[in-house]
């Protein structure tokens, strides 16, 4: 777990439901991280950063669902974020997943659900 490279995946989140597996984009390198969702209209699934603690969505076009997950990828928090805001770091907080605004609930993310990660 967390030593993944810039690429794509598959998202397992392990709920109620079962297991779904969801797109994943991740991104692992100082300038992946940073750019983020920076500059896009949507997101295909979800992003993962890694490491990250915390994250904002200035210069972001649309609302996104930040899930933060610890070094057992285990959901701590959930929160929506409109543009233009800095979200407090989580303290246990590893990995960061990211997805449009209400995508997460869909899914079946909340706090205390675990997720895997498929490397394609």
């Amino acid at each position: 777990m967390g030593r993944w490279q810039d690429g794509r995946g598959r998202l397992i989140v392990h709920g109620e439901r079962g297991e779904l597996a969801v797109p994943l984009e991740i991104a692992t390198s100082y300038r992946a991280r940073t750019k983020g969702l920076l500059g896009r209209d949507s997101v295909d699934g979800t992003l993962l950063l890694s490491p990250a603690g915390s994250v904002h969505t200035f210069r972001m076009r649309f609302p996104i669902d930040v899930a933060y997950l610890d070094r057992r990828l285990r959901v701590i928090a959930v929160r929506t974020m409109k543009p233009g805001r800095l979200g407090l770091p989580r303290l246990r907080s590893r990995h960061v997943l990211e997805a449009e605004a209400g995508a997460m609930k869909g899914w079946g993310i909340h706090v205390g659900v675990r997720v895997g990660v498929v490397v394609e």
